[in-house]
């Protein structure tokens, strides 16, 4: 199959749409993707490739994930994604190993955000979650990204610990793109439990970053999100 990937992620590829996203993904010089290089490829047009080219082989997605095109790590995550969820346990492992092993490619947040929750998130599940831990503190904000993200797929069965334990890591994390996915964990968080995110915040949303608790209270109730915002819980 090499080759013919490329082959039909450029036939998509459209370059009227790269401007737009250099400048949505921030590949501008001292930006957190400086230097990135795009195609013209939509998300859309990404999963229609990933359902073409469903028989990729191991080979094929890592040549694709250590890309320098961003679309084409795209593709390899969601490819990675499909797999893991059709491989039996020494398959899934295969690929959660490879996955954290190229963290340095994985290196934006929607390649993140795309992929985190399904394969770290699947493969610890029945496991331990000392991993997270280890990703939350890590220097790498993308390793730091990947360990909220994951704890979504904990949320979507219901449970809601873990995503407190690794919000509570990042609490004081300096930059905007942690607090936006630490804000959005505890959302989802408190869909499934309101109860257990007031109580999370109640001892430390005077301590968490602006756009963290904003995102954290964004489906309150009007009243309540401003007596957050104002302090007076």
């Amino acid at each position: 199959m090499s080759g013919r990937i490329e082959r039909l992620l450029r036939a998509r590829a459209d370059r009227s749409r790269i401007p737009i996203l250099q400048s949505f993904f921030k590949t501008g010089p001292g930006q957190y993707a400086e230097g990135d290089v795009f195609i013209g490829v939509t998300v859309p047009q990404l999963r229609l490739v990933c359902r073409e080219c469903a028989d990729a082989t191991s080979d094929d997605r890592l040549r694709l994930l250590r890309s320098a095109v961003h679309e084409e790590r795209a593709l390899a995550l969601l490819l990675m994604v499909d797999a893991f969820k059709r491989a039996d346990e020494a398959g899934r492992r295969t690929l959660y190993e490879q996955y954290l092993a190229n963290t340095a490619t994985i290196n934006n947040w929607d390649l993140v955000d795309c992929s985190a929750a399904d394969i770290v998130g699947g493969w610890l599940a029945e496991r331990s979650r000392r991993p997270l831990q280890r990703l939350a503190r890590s220097r790498s904000l993308w390793e730091r990204r990947i360990a909220i993200v994951a704890t979504h797929h904990f949320i979507r069965k219901g449970e809601v610990d873990e995503t407190f334990r690794v919000a509570d890591i990042l609490l004081h994390d300096e930059d905007d793109l942690i607090h936006k996915a630490v804000g959005w964990m505890l959302r989802e968080a408190g869909k499934r439990d309101p109860a257990a995110e007031r109580g999370f915040l109640k001892s430390r949303y005077t301590q968490m970053p602006r756009t963290m608790l904003r995102y954290a209270i964004e489906r309150f109730p009007e009243r309540e999100r401003q007596a957050y915002l104002r302090g007076t819980i």
